[in-house]
């Protein structure tokens, strides 16, 4: 903004913070929290907004509005100018999820490639043998495996796999930082998930943990579970406290299969969120159908499928769809959207980038002014979104996306005249 003398507004977003229409979130209230309706919100806001003390009139088209949104916001602001691009002069959408999936196994694999192998590799042994145990049915083994973590009081199966995956990205949830939680900016980033693999890959740790790794050898053929002794310590050490006193298998601690918890319908962000993601985003965080996998083969769709249907029954108008409805996002293009003037940035270590313009599944990306895109090497999601007043003493690979999104917005505004002219 300073670059060119710009006004910043931060528009909330409908349904959180100050701005929910009702006092509560029931399924006929949320009926409007749509996509759809939240782009309307921006450009209907950009073509009336009065700004006290602001001479002139500021209001689109006639003045160019630029937007900029990073993860949710960053597919609404793509959205926004696919949809409004004759009011939007620009946007540029970070991190944008801008295609919807039901199962969204791809979350983890940043992690299996980028994270210390060592540690990734001893996660995936243990995840192994716990869901061999779970295969066969070994609910002694199963029930001594979860004591070993101080777990025993999750009876679902899936609740305790849950729990164990919070360091890495449970499903939806995870009260400590994750790989997502990094950031090139310690203001706003967390090592804790380097925290939790250095001591899952402690090798001088005392023999009453490394001792742990043997317990279980005889439903493995004697082969030892290698640093499992570690990980059941992180997990006691790290996640248990959380709990404060409360009991494990409740909904203030490690628990979910409490229908009247989701029911609950005081206004919050969670709500909302879980809403949107039930109801059009999908993304379900789930293992992957083959291959290694850093979270138990027990998480799969009817786990978070089953939290939407607890949170949100049938209303009198409005009832959600068995299961998300990507048409609601797919239908601006998905991994195809293009609009002029829509900037697409995104980081390559990103665990949500395999639904961004960035994706794996994606065809081959060439930037162009009108159509300009970015991926920035080694840099998670919407790192753009965090900076420094001094650009140029950034680390380098943030230094120069920033200096391209300006050069970006200097090009978009020089022709402005002309766009306001047809």
């Amino acid at each position: 903004m300073s670059a060119f003398n710009g006004l910043g507004v931060i528009l909330e977003n409908r349904y959180y913070g100050e701005s929910y229409p009702y006092e509560t979130s029931t399924t006929d209230q949320l009926a409007y929290l749509t996509t759809e309706q939240t782009i309307a919100d921006n450009a209907y806001f950009a073509t009336n907004a009065i700004f006290p003390g602001i001479q002139g009139n500021l209001s689109a088209p006639s003045t160019p509005w630029i937007l900029y949104g990073g993860s949710l916001a960053g597919a609404q602001t793509a959205f926004s100018i696919k949809e409004y691009g004759d009011v939007l002069y620009g946007g540029i959408a970070s991190s944008a999820v801008i295609q919807a999936v039901l199962a969204y196994p791809q979350w983890y694999a940043p992690i299996q490639k980028y994270a210390p192998q060592d540690c990734v590799t001893s996660i995936n042994n243990i995840i192994d043998k716990f869901d061999a145990l779970v295969a066969a049915n070994k609910t002694e083994a199963i029930q001594q495996f979860k004591g070993l973590f101080g777990l025993e009081a999750l009876t679902d199966n899936r609740d305790f796999a849950m729990t164990i995956a919070f360091p890495l990205g449970g499903p939806m949830n995870y009260p400590t930082n994750t790989w997502q939680e990094l950031n090139w900016n310690s203001t706003y980033g967390s090592q804790d998930f380097f925290e939790f693999c250095s001591n899952v890959t402690n090798q001088d740790a005392p023999k009453n943990i490394t001792s742990v790794d043997t317990i279980l050898s005889q439903y493995s053929n004697g082969e030892p579970w290698t640093k499992l002794g570690n990980y059941a310590e992180y997990v006691k050490q790290a996640l248990l406290p959380l709990c404060d006193g409360s009991p494990i298998d409740s909904t203030s601690c490690f628990g979910t299969q409490n229908q009247t918890f989701y029911a609950d319908t005081t206004n919050s962000a969670a709500r909302s969120y879980l809403y949107s993601t039930c109801t059009e985003q999908g993304a379900y965080q789930v293992a992957p159908p083959t291959g290694p996998s850093l979270i138990s083969r027990v998480l799969q769709v009817d786990y978070t499928q089953q939290w939407c249907e607890w949170a949100f029954p049938d209303g009198k108008y409005n009832s959600i769809p068995n299961s998300p409805d990507p048409s609601y996002y797919n239908h601006y293009g998905g991994f195809n959207i293009s609009a002029d003037r829509l900037a697409f940035i995104d980081g390559d270590i990103d665990v949500w980038k395999d639904l961004c313009y960035h994706s794996d599944n994606a065809s081959a990306r060439y930037s162009t002014d009108l159509h300009p895109e970015y991926l920035i090497a080694g840099a998670g999601h919407h790192w753009d979104s965090f900076g420094i007043r001094d650009v140029d003493a950034e680390p380098q690979f943030i230094r120069e996306a920033h200096r391209w999104e300006i050069r970006t917005v200097r090009k978009w505004l020089n022709n402005f005249s002309h766009w306001k002219e047809q």
